[in-house]
């Protein structure tokens, strides 16, 4: 019943709560004191603002290495050779170009930033997903000399139209993936698929940085309260802590930390063998990915690995713009009375004892609370990852949104980029999202200006 007055206040254009926000101190500064004030194409590559010039340095030597192609091996580049036998890009920026958010594919373009994962019904090691024989748990559309990639990967759209509740009609565009020429034996008829675009980079050290008992107290997996949000954690399996433990990272928050996310990454997309991850990616049946030179064991050494994991968790977040203008300041209060801030926490504070010490004891606003929700049946993928079901999603991070434009030339936004702008991503929400939804449908045209102000703020 809470949500009932809420909506009525929205429609009315008055709120049955709290007088319209102020900016609240250190609003402004996303990410504490890391936030780099910077509005240009490059806002999302600064290292935390807080770092030293000793620091810096090892910041900089992950960002080569980050920016870097890897190649083939055997080659004289031995730190950086390796790449494959298959693979989706050849560098991490390939996929995070500017150390922003990937989009789907427009017309024939290949899939660049933009993966699948890959699985079959049923739970593999420790209850992640279970690998599709022949193809492993994510399909890698490309392969070196002498090995073929696995398939290749179509999106197309289909137009599904829509009103908002005074008349202003909409389009919403649904995906429908495809995989053709699969080149190492038949796709299985009960085949799951999830896209995933790749997110931008900023803010993960301080995000690694909550407390999990702060997560864990916003669990309500049962909805107790019963406000109609039921977020819980996801539980995944952490390679050093050899136990499970609450996942933050991916679009189900399927990884624990920025090391293993990262060494995720270097196997999965660039085919790169690390100490966590040791072994090339290559089901036994594919024989000539078996018999492919590698760049050594690991391909990624250690040092080079830390590297590019410190430089990961330090990148900056940027400052918000024009965050005290009234017109933002309204939309603040439409996103607070629609319940949007249920899921999308605004403000957390970061342990005094984290890893990294630039990330410690600061208070942020990355507008999550890192849990997993119910997103209902039109964004479900059905596909299960650790205790993730196919319904449920990671509430995303919202910092920086608003300069994804200004940095990567595209308003593509949701766990595949199928909504083209911040107000098509609102109208896709579902399941535990669809009072919010609902309420911003319902709001007049000037209400849904201010909210769409308030993110492009963030």
């Amino acid at each position: 019943m809470r949500r009932l007055p809420v909506l009525l206040a929205l429609v009315l254009g008055t709120s049955c709560e709290d007088p319209a926000p102020a900016l609240e101190p250190g609003e402004e500064l996303a990410g504490g004191d890391t936030t780099i004030r910077d509005e240009s194409p490059n806002a999302f590559s600064y290292s935390a603002r807080n770092m030293s010039f000793e620091r810096r340095q090892r910041f900089v030597v992950g960002n080569s290495f980050f920016n870097k192609n890897w190649v083939i091996a055997p080659a004289s580049t031995t730190g950086r050779d390796g790449l494959g036998p298959t693979f989706n890009a050849r560098s991490c920026s390939a996929c995070h170009f500017k150390d922003g958010r990937g989009r789907p594919p427009e017309g024939d373009e290949a899939f660049a930033s933009m993966l699948l994962r890959l699985s079959i019904p049923g739970e593999g090691r420790h209850g992640s997903p279970r690998d599709v024989p022949g193809y492993g748990d994510q399909l890698q559309p490309n392969g070196i000399d002498g090995v073929s990639g696995e398939a290749v990967p179509k999106v197309s759209w289909v137009e599904q139209a829509g009103t908002f509740a005074d008349g202003e009609p909409y389009s919403l565009r649904a995906p429908n993936y495809t995989l053709e020429d699969p080149a190492y034996g038949p796709l299985p008829p009960d085949l799951l698929i999830s896209p995933r675009v790749a997110p931008a980079m900023i803010g993960m050290g301080l995000l690694e940085a909550i407390p999990e008992a702060d997560l864990l107290a916003r669990e309500d997996p049962d909805d107790a309260d019963g406000d109609g949000i039921s977020g819980r954690a996801n539980r995944v399996w952490d390679l050093t802590a050899g136990a499970a433990v609450v996942g933050r990272f991916g679009w189900k928050a399927n990884q624990p930390t920025v090391a293993q996310q990262t060494s995720g990454a270097f196997l999965g997309d660039m085919g790169l063998t690390t100490a966590m991850f040791p072994l090339e990616n290559c089901p036994e049946e594919q024989v000539d990915c078996t018999a492919a030179p590698n760049g050594g064991t690991p391909e990624v050494e250690a040092d080079l690995l830390e590297d590019v994991v410190f430089y990961s968790a330090t990148l900056a977040v940027p400052a918000r713009r024009g965050a005290d203008d009234p017109e933002v300041l309204r939309g603040k209060q439409v996103f607070r009375d629609a319940g949007c801030a249920d899921c999308h926490v605004p403000r957390h504070v970061t342990a005094t004892d984290a890893a990294v010490e630039e990330t410690r004891g600061q208070t942020i606003w990355p507008y999550t609370d890192l849990l997993l929700h119910d997103m209902g049946d039109a964004l479900a993928d059905g596909r299960p990852d650790f205790l993730a079901d196919g319904n449920e999603w990671r509430t995303p991070p919202l910092w920086g949104i608003g300069l994804v434009e200004t940095v990567n030339g595209h308003t593509t936004f949701l766990h595949d980029g199928r909504a083209r702008s911040l107000m098509e991503a609102v109208l896709w929400h579902g399941g535990e999202a669809e009072p919010a939804r609902e309420a911003v449908r319902a709001l007049p045209r000037d209400q849904r200006d201010a909210l769409v102000a308030f993110l492009e703020s963030l």
